[in-house]
């Protein structure tokens, strides 16, 4: 039987001299492009920044969790690796990919995986007009900003605004006002995933917007496209009861419950 091959990435921030001597004791480092498993320690952010950095290998995540919340990851066990590795169950999601217009018509393409936020970039409100291709969904509003969010970055930043938990097999994608100011009441809405969602800053002068897809940030925006890229798909792995179903489950159970 053929050896199941680890790359081990882990966050440069943990300051545990001794984790990577009891790992690399009882594992050998793979080279991402031949490892069987690319197992992710630290938190959620280093584990968006490493499926952005790894899934042109098109290799399986196993995330253990060394930062706060840990929403994307298990639970951190160094016993037993591959043993767990090998019961767990995989889910596939795909990224949105923001396409920006700056104001200075430069142009950016960048994947979100959680989401994409446009936020103020003065002290003036934002002053955005959203549509799903050429169908106008909110003419005018008046925000601090805008984020749009995948099923699996449903329960990250969105929730924190008062956006819908979205369960990971609903085919949908949230748009979630940050602060409306007119209309007030504009809760948001919930669309299609084949969706194209073009947002437009109305007044680049006076209310300049930035973009932010997960970590990655774009200013002095002019428009922003937005769709999710099925061309790309992240393999994930959980431990069978830590799923990331589960977990969403109890977010939406814990959201009824408040």
């Amino acid at each position: 039987m053929t050896e199941h091959k680890i790359h081990f990435a882990i966050d440069k921030n943990i300051n545990d001299i001794f984790l990577k001597k009891n790992i690399f004791k009882r594992h050998k480092q793979c080279n991402p492009r031949h490892a069987d498993t690319i197992v992710v320690i630290g938190g959620d952010g280093f584990m968006l920044e490493t499926l952005k950095k790894y899934y042109k290998y098109n290799k399986p995540f196993y995330g253990m969790n060394k930062g706060h919340f840990g929403f994307l990851m298990n639970k951190f066990k160094i016993k037993n690796i591959l043993k767990r590795i090998k019961k767990s169950k995989q889910i596939i999601v795909s990224p949105l990919i923001m396409k920006a217009c700056t104001k200075r018509n430069q142009k950016r393409s960048i994947i979100a995986i959680n989401e994409v936020s446009l936020l103020r970039q003065s002290r003036q409100t934002a002053s955005l007009q959203i549509k799903n291709r050429k169908k106008i969904i909110i003419k005018k509003l008046i925000c601090d900003g805008v984020l749009v969010c995948t099923p699996a970055g449903s329960t990250a930043y969105n929730l924190s605004v008062y956006g819908p938990i979205l369960s990971l097999n609903s085919k949908k994608i949230a748009i979630t006002p940050i602060s409306p100011f007119r209309p007030r009441r504009w809760a948001g809405k919930i669309i299609s995933s084949s969706s194209l969602i073009k947002i437009k800053n109305l007044d680049i002068n006076k209310r300049p917007v930035s973009v932010v897809a997960d970590n990655v940030e774009v200013r002095n925006i002019k428009n922003v496209d937005i769709k999710i890229n099925y061309s790309i798909h992240f393999k994930l792995l959980y431990d069978s009861n830590n799923s990331l179903n589960k977990k969403i489950k109890l977010e939406q159970i814990r959201k009824q419950v408040l």
